[in-house]
């Protein structure tokens, strides 16, 4: 007889990752039971102790920490140095829509931050060139910033303007406030499309380093491309979120 299946969560396979034959990997079946775990002492807690928690399911310690390994990748747990292994909080959630990051952490009740690293002049390359539909030489503000979420580095986002579009940007925009909300307010750029590209990668060692992440968990990178009223692009953005601590939404509809 198969192994009976654990009662269906919302958002989790039906299946919970049971193979049709019945038979699954051992470090799987712990890591079901740690699922358990983790629902029952809720974000923030402290796990049990490995060799504790080894001797609880009979398994090995290298078993468990192949478990433990998972549910670190898949944002369930997380690992502090010095300190071991607790309950991660549950994952932010950022809206694929023309609101800035701003607006979709203060919905969450998350007291958005940023950590400026570069505010630079920059030569418009053949492929900024294209995509933001200015000539190659062309003068490009590039600003880079490290997204924080109640003072936890969670992103790294570049961005990259036409200059000559925006002469004054920079006599008016703080760094460590919303670009959109400056463009809108302050130099009345209106956002009416963008196009936006989402893949997962694994971060370069300067991109974990400023983001104090491993460079061996997953990365959620968007790629952005907004335009005005008028199909002008406005900027082109590259944004660099952590795997372990969000997701992303959308709301979808018939055209």
């Amino acid at each position: 007889m198969p192994p009976a299946q654990p009662a269906h969560r919302a958002g989790e396979p039906v299946r919970d990752g049971i193979p049709e034959h019945g038979r699954i990997p051992r470090y799987y079946a712990v890591k079901v039971q740690l699922r358990a775990v983790i629902e029952e002492l809720g974000p923030g807690t402290m796990l049990p102790s490995e060799r504790e928690l080894a001797e609880r399911f009979g398994v090995s310690r290298v078993t468990l920490r192949q478990a433990v390994g998972e549910l670190v990748l898949e944002g369930k747990l997380q690992r502090r140095h010095g300190s071991g292994t607790s309950i991660a909080p549950p994952k932010l959630s950022q809206p694929l829509s023309l609101s800035s990051y701003t607006e979709g952490m203060r919905a969450q009740g998350v007291r958005p931050g940023r950590n400026l690293i570069t505010l630079e002049r920059l030569t418009a390359d053949a492929g900024l060139a294209i995509d933001l539909r200015v000539e190659v030489g062309a003068p490009v503000i590039h600003i880079e910033r490290v997204l924080l979420a109640d003072d936890e580095r969670v992103g790294l986002e570049s961005t990259y303007l036409p200059e000559q579009r925006y002469p004054g940007l920079l006599e008016v925009f703080d760094p460590a406030e919303s670009l959109y909300a400056c463009l809108q307010q302050q130099l009345g750029v209106i956002f009416a499309e963008a196009e936006e590209r989402v893949e997962t990668v694994l971060a370069t060692p300067r991109e974990a380093l400023l983001i104090g992440t491993n460079p061996a968990l997953p990365m959620l990178l968007l790629h952005r491309i907004s335009t005005d009223q008028h199909g002008n692009p406005i900027e082109r953005v590259r944004s660099l979120f952590r795997g372990d601590r969000f997701s992303f939404v959308t709301h979808l509809k018939p055209h």
